[in-house]
């Protein structure tokens, strides 16, 4: 479905124009590849803080966990992994530097869970620029309705992670079909290790703000290239466009790489500020663009790292 939107919005809109207004904009537009390690540093730090209690020997450093955040983001930006493959992988390679597996996977998911309270935030806020703009009419009524009924989806997670044991009770689930009580430890310590995490509430405070921040800089992205584009917008403008946008993305998490709803989320709420198709269009290959080049260098060096130690 997402590769039918993908092809259907250019053959609607006239693809030449867009292919155009990208070459025009030159190579200026690569500036979105070294300005995108804002937001992966912010991530990392994030999820440091997360990290510190486990960490006290400094066997990972922001460097690494730098390197380790980027190939998180190119596998589930560039691979068909439903948005959860580079976490797997984040786990895998927060055990090569000794982390324990529970209190890895316990990072992860609340990381994964901080996540979500941060695109409900930033999808407020895009909300509410959208009626500062004067621009939310009966076109996007509904949307206030669908955001306050998708603040359950977080809550929810977080008093099941906090008071059901979920890993446990799965693992007993499992146990009843399998007949194996392997790994049962490892169920109880995950739901161990999260439940700890979530009782840490300033590192809750301070991971969640710094992706807040993160997903607010996106937003230079767009204002940045429509203001290459000929066509500058202002910066409410632009944080309302990536928010709706990234807000569509992560209810749509199963499309690899949000192929095709990224598009339809800038065609459909550029409209509001009087932005052609074509245009939507182009920002949104632009950022494209940014993905593939930002995501194949930490995808390959991931798999040379692979590499070396099986070759090891």
């Amino acid at each position: 479905m997402g590769l039918i939107i993908l092809i259907m919005l250019p053959i609607r809109s006239d693809f030449s124009d867009m292919v155009r207004t990208v070459a025009q904009a030159g190579w200026p537009l690569l500036w979105l590849i070294p300005y995108r390690m804002i937001f992966f540093l912010l991530y990392c730090l994030g999820w440091l803080t997360l990290l510190r209690p486990y960490n006290r020997e400094r066997s990972i450093g922001p460097g690494y966990l730098l390197w380790v955040t980027m190939v998180r983001d190119a596998i589930d930006r560039l691979l068909p992994v439903a948005s959860i493959g580079g976490s797997l992988a984040g786990i895998r390679l927060l055990r090569w530097r000794g982390v324990a597996l529970a209190p890895a996977g316990a990072t992860v998911i609340i990381e994964i869970l901080l996540t979500l309270f941060t695109v409900f935030a930033f999808t407020a806020l895009g909300l509410f620029l959208l009626v500062d703009l004067g621009i939310a009419g009966q076109r996007y009524a509904g949307m206030r309705f669908v955001l306050i009924a998708s603040l359950a989806i977080p809550v929810a997670s977080t008093l099941l992670l906090r008071y059901a044991s979920p890993f446990g009770r799965l693992h007993r689930l499992l146990f009843s079909f399998i007949g194996t009580s392997a790994h049962s430890e490892g169920a109880a310590a995950l739901d161990q290790e999260v439940r700890a995490c979530l009782r840490r509430s300033g590192s809750l405070i301070a991971a969640g703000g710094l992706q807040l921040v993160a997903f607010v800089s996106g937003a230079f992205e767009v204002w940045f290239a429509l203001r290459l584009f000929a066509h500058p917008v202002s910066a409410k403008a632009a944080i309302m466009l990536e928010s709706m946008t990234q807000a569509i993305r992560h209810v749509a998490f199963v499309v690899p790489a949000g192929i095709g709803v990224q598009e339809a989320g800038l065609v459909l709420f550029g409209s509001a500020l009087g932005l052609s198709s074509e245009l939507a269009l182009s920002v949104s290959m632009a950022k494209r663009i940014r993905e593939v080049l930002c995501g194949l260098p930490p995808l390959l060096s991931w798999q040379w790292s692979e590499a070396r130690r099986l070759n090891r």
